[in-house]
């Protein structure tokens, strides 16, 4: 502290004694007061004069003309002011999140088996070797697809799974080794390769038959009706013009099951037969429930024919 002050009175001489003259001849000038007066009036005339006298000095009470001159108020005044910093602009902002969420999202591009089985085992517990119900809800919430949307069974195909709502670990593996996905990022990015093969005919007849083994109980040669026809909704509802009416039909009818030659006609009924029926064939080699189909809807349509004739009349 005392080299501060030496290095203060060597650079600012000039300023320290003309202060000090000042202080000299302040303290010098004329009694405020003569010896008469009383103690009340000395206590007025100080309290007036000082004010006036310190303004003069610059210090102490007032306004300074030059604040950055004021050594005796604070002798630090002469360190440079820090520069300060620039606050980063929206635009700079933007661009630093941007790079992060880049960074945070990048997807890795080569495939790693060790990646996917962690992956599996999240839908798992440690030791488990099959992808059940309660870990494919997580699935699907996780790739953003309904558990009943048709792009799970193309997914299903793809993996080779062998029960419906479970996938083993060989499936698992196997099947999204083949589709070179190891991540949920990855998986989503080929859901349109799943739903193109919906939209391939040779490629959907082989989902189609897949889904009768896939959906039926394993210890059973056949599909019970209340399966087939969920499943029949999944794959036909949409696309067979038809397919309303052989809903009712399968509604009605006392058959208990479907066996798979039964499933595999029905796709290749919706695909050749017209839905005016005019070139089917009662000689074909069509299954007797399709068949009874056939002649179920002809009857439906002819009184509704005669219902519309009636209210007509």
């Amino acid at each position: 502290m005392a080299n501060l002050f030496r290095n203060l009175s060597g650079l600012h001489a000039r300023y320290i004694s003309g202060y000090f003259v000042l202080y000299e001849k302040f303290f010098s000038a004329e009694p405020l007061v003569s010896q008469s007066h009383n103690i009340e009036t000395l206590d007025f005339n100080i309290n007036s004069s000082l004010p006036s006298r310190f303004n003069t000095l610059n210090i102490g009470i007032g306004a300074r003309s030059d604040p950055s001159q004021d050594l005796f108020q604070n002798p630090f005044n002469i360190m440079p002011s820090r520069r300060r910093r620039r606050e980063p602009s929206n635009d700079d902002i933007g661009a630093k999140k941007s790079r992060s969420h880049l960074q945070k999202r990048e997807i890795p591009t080569e495939f790693s088996k060790k990646r996917c089985l962690v992956w599996f085992h999240e839908y798992t517990g440690p030791n488990e070797d099959t992808l059940g119900p309660e870990g494919m809800e997580k699935f699907c919430e996780d790739i953003g697809v309904e558990p009943e949307n048709i792009v799970m069974l193309a997914l299903a195909y793809k993996l080779d799974a062998k029960n419906m709502g479970f996938f083993t670990h060989d499936e698992w593996m196997k099947g999204m080794t083949e589709l070179q996905c190891d991540t949920i990022e990855k998986l989503q990015n080929r859901l349109e390769y799943l739903r193109a093969l919906l939209n391939d005919p040779p490629t959907f007849k082989n989902i189609y038959r897949f889904a009768f083994d896939f959906a039926r109980d394993k210890d059973q040669r056949s599909m019970d009706m209340d399966t087939a026809k969920a499943m029949l909704s999944l794959v036909l509802g949409k696309n067979w013009p038809l397919f309303s009416f052989f809903h009712q039909f399968l509604e009605q009818t006392k058959l208990k099951v479907i066996n798979k030659d039964q499933w595999c006609n029905i796709l290749e009924f919706s695909r050749a037969i017209q839905p005016d029926l005019e070139n089917y064939d009662e000689d074909g080699a069509w299954p007797v429930m399709l068949d009874e189909f056939v002649e179920w809807l002809k009857e439906q349509r002819r009184a509704a024919a005669n219902t519309e004739m009636l209210s007509a009349t």
